[in-house]
């Protein structure tokens, strides 16, 4: 019995870790501070929002849902990819969102007008020079909490610790 108890802890700990080891842990970003992130990008039915790490898809389907935007969640943990597509389901989007198993490092973001994240300050620095590769200039990126030091602020939300860059805007 102790035998499993242990394998099941271990697995039970791995999960935890997993997401955090590729660039943040999950932390959900409030409904409040995903309807500030979706307003202060100006995100419209033109937009196609890339969310970095989608946890449990709440910034997908309120940008579908309420917007009209076209979204893709990137997320490692298939536990929260799973979630996410059943609530994309649930709320009838899959039309227009979508969510993708595996590592945003490895993810072509180029079709992105719209990037919302929520990660760590190390994970964000490590992001630039992807985004300035990818990314066309114009692009959007919001991020909450954590900022990214080389590009120019192109609006702050102090109230929900929230940063927009436009890529090209530096």
């Amino acid at each position: 019995m102790s035998s499993i108890l242990t394998i099941f802890l271990t697995i039970f700990i791995c999960w935890i870790f997993w997401s955090q080891a590729i660039g943040a842990e999950f932390v959900p970003t409030t409904m409040k501070n995903v309807r500030a992130m979706l307003s202060m990008v100006d995100i419209t039915s033109d937009d196609v929002l890339y969310d970095l790490g989608s946890g449990d898809g709440r910034t997908i389907v309120t940008a579908s849902k309420e917007y009209g935007a076209r979204s893709v969640g990137i997320e490692a943990d298939p536990l929260r990819l799973f979630w996410s597509q059943l609530r994309i389901r649930r709320n009838g989007l899959s039309d227009l969102s979508s969510v993708e198993w595996g590592n945003f490092f490895k993810k072509d973001l180029s079709e992105a007008t719209v990037v919302t994240l929520y990660l760590f300050q190390s994970t964000n620095d490590k992001l630039v020079k992807k985004f300035e590769r990818e990314l066309k200039p114009g692009t959007k990126v919001i991020s909450h909490v954590f900022d990214f030091k080389p590009w120019k602020l192109v609006k702050v939300d102090e109230k929900h610790n929230l940063f927009m860059y436009v890529v090209g805007g530096e």
